[in-house]
């Protein structure tokens, strides 16, 4: 299968998530019995139980740079494709920062408002920055 659709998987999972703050093992283990090859599954697994295990600080970074709006405000499918992408970004040193954020935008732009993406891109282009700073790579 592709990484494009495990991603689009693990935002569904970290979309459900958001709401009972808890791992839905049943629908984890409803996606990681599709059609995902062997490399889609392990990716899935890693960025579900990041995103649990790392979430006050995910939601730290996204805070620090939604301007004026606090983390119950933002739409709930922003917010998941944010979490996935900014744990991209920051402990998924393998996967480019330009595709995380390109994939984070695609999928609000598919399942959110019409003002998100560029609300998400926003958010995810300071993240990326800071990084960037961080490693040094400016």
């Amino acid at each position: 299968m592709s990484r494009k659709i495990a991603r689009e998987y693990a935002y569904k999972l970290i979309f459900e998530f958001l709401f009972n703050h808890t791992r839905n093992q049943h629908t984890y283990d409803i996606f990681t019995h599709l059609d995902l090859d062997a490399g889609d599954v392990e990716y899935l697994g890693k960025v579900y139980n990041g995103v649990m295990t790392e979430y006050e600080d995910l939601t730290k970074e996204i805070e620090k740079y939604a301007h004026g709006f606090t983390l119950d405000r933002i739409y709930k499918p922003d917010i998941a494709a944010l979490l996935l992408s900014v744990y991209e970004m920051k402990y998924m040193t393998d996967i480019p920062h330009s595709v995380s954020m390109n994939e984070a935008v695609l999928l609000v732009k598919k399942y959110s408002t019409d003002k998100s993406h560029s609300f998400v891109n926003g958010i995810l282009s300071s993240v990326h920055k800071e990084l960037e700073e961080k490693n040094g790579n400016n």
